[in-house]
């Protein structure tokens, strides 16, 4: 009986084994002598790969190159290339930035937060600080003083003078170096010029990324910082993969440090950078890998000195910079402002005028005290004299977020002394409030009391859950649905004194109603107009634990002075600070999930399936889409690798010696590191259920091209098949053939990403999909029909608030408008140029004068006259409108007729900025607005709301 032999393992480069049973055929044996004499050529110049392992020795060693693809070691040729290309993307991201000037999609949050850095307000955003960070520091050197808001898209800049060029040139500068960076990415990673500079103009005619670098936005930082990681690590291979000789020199430590820091910038910017990190970090434990099996070259210790070496640079370097960027945040950010109510009470204790002085720790009847929620962060427990409008219709309980008069109360016992609440002062000592003590809260400045009782609240109408509300009168004694029970929470209570009696801030308790049983609760439920949307307050039978956990704040009480035990808010430091705020971020940043006008989904994103509508005014828009040449392309570049893939692997099961070969070889590993790259920022966003965009799919589209151009690379200089290594020419003229379509692509969509004048019939020819859903009927007829604007266009002049007169009297409800007189700088100019011609003049005829006068208009339209507009003095009362006319004037005095130009729309929040609603007056009086209805985070909220939503936060 014969045994069969057993079976030889055969190794390739990549450490993959497959075990061949049978000899091999004649022809796979003259297959396998063709490799092995090819594998003993030594490697092309600038084309090297791995070295085939030596299958006796088992090592894993990789073959020196023959070329170090230094990008300081480039000829002055590829230089000279470099800067003309890097001097075309200047003149494409900078053209006309200037334009539009207004404000532009999420402008209105990342210009918004610069006025918070420099006011020193503190605020919450989904993203960390860096891009922030630079925005704000761009705009303060030109001399940004934080005056302007940013509120609504559309709002004019000229006016006030908001040095918004300045912010817009760094994020176009980080767009402007992303074309350098693609090229020596690419000589690191050992391309040819050719494909380099089709890199590079690939870059700069990519019309998203285009959009997105002339405007206020993160999205140019993050692909920026992207790319300068990529061309570290890329050049930190070249050097590893030259042996382990070039280990640790210079050089080395050089592009690994820079590759850290191109990580922390990254992350730093946006949490995408996370993707980033993981593609790095992928690779280098490949790299860890390998040099573990060369136990020739790298002996444990050296390989700890690998380990420890890229630890440091690519862990170490990247998180003390992202702390470093929150150590700036922190300190910009010293004064309470609409994010500190998202804060720990602790948090917001380190805030200028949030922090208050230590008060008593012992807590005794007839403390006036603040007693804030533990849970939601939602603020104080209050009431205000206005009632519910259903239910009892008594006074409102609700929870309010900033410090105010109306959030005291007076601790009770079940019983008054026989003086009343004012008794408690003079008992000495003091009694303290225990555990289990049965207490009544006294509403200071009503006069009365916590009160719950078997009524449904008037929002949350749950059988669960009882009406909260405030009871009684002055003089009055309580009944029995005033009294609550303390209830200590001791696991959540800090110290062994504060688990057995009330202590400030150290105790956190329950309130248990006495005689329902129902909690004290409250949770992140607003209340309509009528509540001020302040936070319910509710008492619910069998509450969840953290909606029914209170504390006190504030402590007063007239015997517990001198000498009194004094307890304030622990400092959480930087340490504990950084972390919260890292908390709630990812809890807001998973919280952004209601859907929006314009968001997408991640498979859309490689076929370039929709936008986003940033801008529209003026009979012009500016409109987020990429390239549909460069998408498409760099999409089925990244489709015919993973089509490589498969049949590589299929053919290597199949005993096939394709890996043999260096260009095979190379192939498979340059070009799966850029489609890694692509798939480490593409597919985590499948996981996402928040808000998602199409520029999110950016740092993708990045590794996207960088993968053409290697599949290019490879096709034209690099395999002998066509023959087209021998001939460079060939490989210049299809770069230039490409390069010049997507050019014209890109002049065929330029208006939208400029913002630029625009035909209907040139929208329609290129609006390839339905779901490009820009509107062309935005635009006018013809191009002539824009130089007919000589009235400044609204970009340039300010919508200014002009009264409007309602007589409470007239049964129609007539309104007066009043035009208010605007001065502009463009207005400036007609005055001084007298002559610019206005269409439609006759010739010669020159405009020397703007004329701005006030119109009263009735809610018709209809002009009134001076003894009309008399006549209403004193019977009418104004409200603002937002529309300003000018006249313009020639010579003779005569008016110049102008045509005044329409407004683009869709905007991205569905309204047009240039003309607000105005509600209709039903009384012809203006509505009240009470002091205390509308905190500053309430009143930014509501204001988020009619702003675009995307992956700057939301506070709603």
């Amino acid at each position: 009986m014969s045994t069969k032999p057993p079976a030889r393992l055969a190794v390739d480069e990549k450490g993959s084994g497959r075990a061949h049973s049978r000899s091999p055929s004649p022809s796979r044996r003259k297959k396998a002598n063709k490799s092995k004499k090819q594998e003993d050529i030594p490697l092309s110049k600038g084309h090297s790969g791995p070295q085939k392992p030596d299958t006796n020795s088992g090592e894993q060693t990789l073959k020196p190159k023959s070329k170090d693809n230094d990008i300081f070691l480039l000829p002055s040729s590829d230089y000279q290339i470099l800067g003309i290309l890097t001097l075309i993307g200047v003149c494409v991201r900078l053209f006309k930035i200037y334009q539009p000037s207004s404000v532009v999609f999420d402008e209105v949050h990342f210009g918004g937060f610069a006025t918070k850095y420099i006011k020193g307000r503190f605020f919450m955003d989904v993203h960390p600080p860096l891009a922030k960070l630079l925005i704000t520091l761009a705009g303060w050197l030109a001399g940004f003083d934080g005056s302007f808001d940013f509120k609504e898209i559309g709002k004019d800049y000229l006016a006030t003078g908001v040095p918004y060029v300045a912010m817009r040139m760094l994020p176009a500068v980080l767009g402007i170096f992303v074309v350098p960076i693609i090229f020596l990415t690419l000589k690191a990673a050992g391309n040819s010029t050719a494909t380099a500079s089709l890199g590079a103009g690939l870059v700069i005619f990519e019309n998203g990324l285009i959009t997105q670098s002339r405007l206020i936005l993160l999205d140019s930082p993050l692909v920026a910082f992207t790319a300068f990681t990529a061309l570290a690590w890329t050049s930190f291979l070249n050097i590893h993969e030259q042996g382990a000789s070039k280990a640790f020199g210079p050089n080395w430590w050089l592009w690994l440090g820079m590759t850290g820091l191109g990580l922390g910038a990254t992350v730093s910017v946006k949490w995408v950078g996370l993707f980033t990190i993981a593609w790095v970090g992928s690779l280098t434990v490949l790299q860890l890998w390998f040099l573990l099996g060369d136990v020739k070259n790298v002996t444990p210790r050296l390989w700890f000195k690998h380990f420890f070496a890229r630890v440091f640079c690519l862990i170490i370097i990247p998180l003390g910079l992202y702390m470093f960027m929150f150590a700036i945040h922190f300190l910009c950010l010293v004064n309470p402002g609409d994010g500190d109510g998202f804060m720990s009470s602790e948090f917001q204790a380190t805030l200028n005028s949030k922090g208050m002085h230590s008060v008593p720790a012992d807590v005794a009847f007839g403390s006036r005290i603040s007693i804030r929620h533990h849970n939601t962060q939602g603020g104080y427990l209050h009431s205000h004299s206005h009632m519910y409008p259903t239910g009892s219709k008594q006074q409102q309980i609700t929870l309010y977020p900033h410090k105010d008069e109306n959030n005291q109360w007076l601790l009770e016992n079940e019983t008054n002394p026989d003086t009343g609440i004012e008794g408690y002062d003079a008992i000495t000592p003091p009694n303290l409030v225990f555990d289990g003590a049965t207490v009544k809260l006294y509403h200071i400045s009503t006069d009365r009391r916590l009160h719950s009782h078997d009524v449904r609240p008037p929002v949350t109408e749950e059988d669960w859950q009882n009406e909260a509300s405030a009871y009684g009168y002055k003089g009055f004694e309580g009944d029995a649905n005033d009294l609550f029970r303390i209830d200590i929470v001791k696991h959540l209570s800090s110290g062994s004194e504060a688990k057995k009696r009330l202590r400030t801030i150290q105790t956190k308790f329950k309130l248990v109603h006495v005689m329902t049983g129902c909690v004290l609760f409250s949770h992140k439920v607003k209340l309509p107009d009528w509540g001020f949307e302040q936070q319910e307050v509710t008492c619910a039978k069998g509450a969840t634990l953290p909606n029914s956990v209170w504390y006190i704040e504030n402590n007063e009480h007239p015997q517990l002075q001198e000498g009194a035990e004094l307890v304030n808010y622990k400092n959480p430091g930087f340490f504990g600070k950084f972390w919260e705020l890292q908390k709630v971020m990812w809890r807001t940043n998973a919280g952004l999930v209601e859907s929006h006008a314009w968001d997408s989904r991640p498979p859309s994103w490689p076929l370039l399936r929709r936008g986003i509508n940033f801008w529209g005014k003026d009979n012009r828009q500016i409109y987020l889409i990429g390239n549909p040449i460069i998408w498409w392309s760099s999409t089925a570049a990244i489709a015919l690798y993973l089509a490589f893939k498969v049949f590589a692997v299929l053919r290597w099961q199949r005993g096939y010696a394709d890996y043999s070969l260096t260009s095979f070889r190379r192939f498979d590993f340059e070009v799966g590191v850029a489609v890694l790259g692509w798939g480490l920022h593409y597919f985590p966003f499948y996981l996402m259920e928040r808000q998602l965009f199409l520029h999110h799919y950016f740092p993708a589209l990045y590794f996207a091209i960088i993968a053409l151009c290697q599949v290019f690379d490879f096709v034209t200089a690099r395999t002998g098949a066509l023959g087209l290594n021998r001939r460079p020419a060939i490989g210049w003229a299809v770069a230039t053939v490409f390069l010049g379509l997507s050019i014209a692509a890109f002049a065929l969509y330029a208006p939208l990403s400029y913002g630029s004048p625009w035909t209907k019939a040139q929208c329609a020819r290129v609006k390839l999909f339905e779901a490009w859903d820009w509107d062309c009927n935005t635009f006018h007829n013809s191009l002539s029909e824009y130089d007919n604007i000589v009235a400044a266009p609204s970009e340039a002049l300010t919508s200014t608030p002009a009264p409007v007169a309602a007589d409470p009297h007239n049964p129609q409800g007539k309104e007066r408008e009043v035009q208010q007189p605007n001065t502009t700088p463009l207005a400036e100019e007609l005055r001084e140029a007298h002559q610019i011609p206005v269409a439609g003049m006759p010739e010669r005829q020159k405009v020397i004068a703007q004329e701005e006068r006030i119109e009263y208009r009735d809610q018709d339209g209809n002009i009134l006259n001076e003894e009309q507009v008399k006549a209403l003095e004193g019977k009418v009362e104004f409200h603002t409108r937002y529309e300003t006319r000018t006249r313009l004037l020639d010579e003779a005095g005569n008016e110049v007729p102008a045509e005044s130009s329409g407004v683009a729309g869709p905007l991205v929040d569905g309204a047009n900025p240039e003309t607000p609603k105005v509600e209709p007056l039903e009384s012809g009086l203006p509505p009240r607005v009470d002091a205390e209805t509308e905190s500053e985070v309430d009143a930014e909220r509501r204001r988020a709301e009619a702003s675009p939503a995307s992956d700057g936060l939301h506070e709603t």
